[in-house]
């Protein structure tokens, strides 16, 4: 074990324990005889100690944060706090007979001293043998150092797990954010702040339906494997389901049954589920993710903007620990306000000021997608133009600091939505933009059965098949509007990005807990 040079000392960066350069062979050889020592070491706790070195259930044990506020200040003896503690190795500084051992939960760091004359013979010599990355358990009193440092002054060791592995340090690539994302076991304990982001992901889903159980939503489940691949726009994975020798889908939406349940009499439903898309890998989509899909009967596109508007108005006040309502997130160099109302802006104005013509204008808009060099200027539908258009120079105009309601999409680009009465060409549906990206999409749901047979149709004769939201005729969904669907809101929530915004990351990966990753040794790069 070698000596780090001070409690402050990160040990990963620690010049006493820097190496001189070795070569590829070398390396290669002295970290064999690492493991091997550390091999070595099971042996002897098994052997010449008694112990097993992977140890035994333990009742009793607080985290470390706790432990440190055990603290009384002045308490000497038996009126010291003793507390029962569990942790990663972090740093280890042999002084012959007194050890200091730095350990890691997720609430943070802990000093332990372990004297060889307050702790029992066993627990010292498995000290001795305790290397960084072992997880201890350490029981003891909590008192303050002369320096300050609070410490768990150990009468007891147990050895919860001896490491084999060898810590990762600087020239190992830890930092290399490829390692970290497919080591992300190593990853969050020697970056805590990783832990912090999954930990703070966990309660804010537990805030998320806290928010919709109490307005009356019943959590629900559909199916992940599918017959037909529906409910949006995307490329599906295709498996094969060998008990019926047929070709399934993994889900990309869970939209046509959840309405199915509303055909069914539920009146509020929503599902917090895994979505699969063989598309895009990049800072702001992962294959797999977690959206929230809601419904309401007789509920509207409004409905929903104010569903969504509180949803994340009450998660900002929760992250950003705000106090007067008016809550600022940091996200991407943008001090982003989640304070109330958001903003609103039409879809046609918005394509106005981002292109300065008007989407209604065909002749013009063919004439603006030529001059910016879009594929497929002279012979694209009209409104498959606008779209493109769109999603390429008007989405960077809408304000980065402020979540902004874009309203009343194209009803061509929007086809399970129900048409203005006033204004067919426009639907009612919205998208909420926050920082450059896009949050939720919501609809007036369509419940014409005939309308709806008509739309799945005119996509499947004339939509190019990689950006057709329907592939196939889904004739169960339309039996079940023709039994009859209540007027309906729907919305859908990407959840992962609402997590990258809470926590102030900028990639999707930094919040999923294992993001999809090429495999070691692969050839390409992984989106960035």
């Amino acid at each position: 074990m070698g000596v780090i040079c001070s409690a402050a000392c990160n040990p990963y960066d620690c010049p006493v324990m820097t190496d001189p350069p070795r070569s590829s062979a070398e390396e290669t050889a002295y970290a064999e005889q690492l493991v091997a020592d550390r091999r070595g070491k099971v042996r002897r706790l098994r052997e010449e100690i008694g112990v097993n070195p992977y140890g035994r259930r333990i009742d009793g044990l607080i985290s470390l944060a706790e432990a440190r506020g055990r603290f009384v200040e002045g308490a000497e003896g038996d009126a010291r706090h003793v507390v029962r503690v569990a942790g990663r190795v972090m740093l280890h500084r042999d002084g012959g007979k007194l050890h200091w051992l730095n350990i890691r939960d997720m609430t943070g760091d802990l000093q332990v001293a372990v004297s060889k004359k307050d702790a029992d013979a066993t627990s010292f010599a498995i000290t001795e043998l305790t290397d960084l990355g072992d997880i201890i358990v350490v029981e003891g009193p909590v008192m303050k150092t002369r320096t300050g440092e609070t410490t768990v002054w150990a009468s007891r060791v147990e050895m919860a797990c001896k490491s084999i592995a060898l810590p990762p340090d600087k020239f190992h690539g830890i930092e290399d954010p490829e390692m970290r994302y497919r080591q992300r076991y190593v990853d969050m304990y020697v970056h805590p702040e990783v832990g912090q982001t999954l930990l703070r992901r966990s309660q804010l889903m537990s805030s998320i339906r806290r928010y919709m159980d109490e307005r009356g939503y019943l959590e629900v489940e559909t199916p992940m494997l599918q017959s037909q691949a529906g409910g949006a726009a995307a490329r599906p994975f295709v498996t094969h389901l060998n008990a019926l020798d047929m070709d399934v889908y993994l889900r990309i939406a869970p939209e046509l049954y959840l309405k199915r349940l509303l055909v069914g009499g539920m009146p509020k439903v929503y599902e917090i589920n895994r979505n699969f898309r063989n598309e895009g890998v990049d800072r702001s989509h992962n294959p797999e993710f977690t959206m929230m899909e809601v419904y309401e009967a007789f509920g509207d596109y409004e409905t929903m903007l104010d569903l969504t508007e509180g949803l994340i108005h009450e998660l900002a006040v929760e992250a950003a620990g705000s106090t007067d309502g008016r809550p600022l997130l940091e996200f991407d160099g943008h001090q982003v306000s989640c304070a109330r109302p958001f903003d609103r802006v039409t879809y046609g104005d918005l394509f106005e000021r981002g292109l300065g013509v008007s989407m209604f204008d065909e002749s013009v808009v063919r004439s603006q997608a030529r001059e910016r060099g879009l594929e497929g200027a002279a012979s694209k539908d009209h409104w498959l133009l606008v779209s493109e258009l769109f999603d390429r120079f008007a989405e960077q105009v809408v304000d980065s600091a402020r979540p902004t309601f874009v309203m009343d999409f194209p009803s061509a680009i929007s086809p399970l939505t129900r048409p203005h009465e006033s204004r067919p060409e426009l639907a009612y549906r919205w998208e909420l933009f926050i920082a450059g990206m896009e949050f939720a999409n919501s609809y007036t749901e369509l419940n014409d059965p005939d309308v709806q047979e008509r739309k799945f149709t005119e996509q499947l004769k004339g939509a190019n098949v990689e950006d057709a939201t329907f592939r196939t005729l889904d004739h169960d969904f339309l039996n079940a509007l023709r039994v009859g669907m209540p007027p309906a809101g729907g919305l859908g929530v990407g959840i992962d990005r609402v997590m990258m915004l809470m926590t102030g990351n900028r990639s999707i990966r930094d919040v999923i807990p294992f993001p999809f990753m090429r495999p070691a040794g692969a050839s390409g790069t992984e989106g960035s």
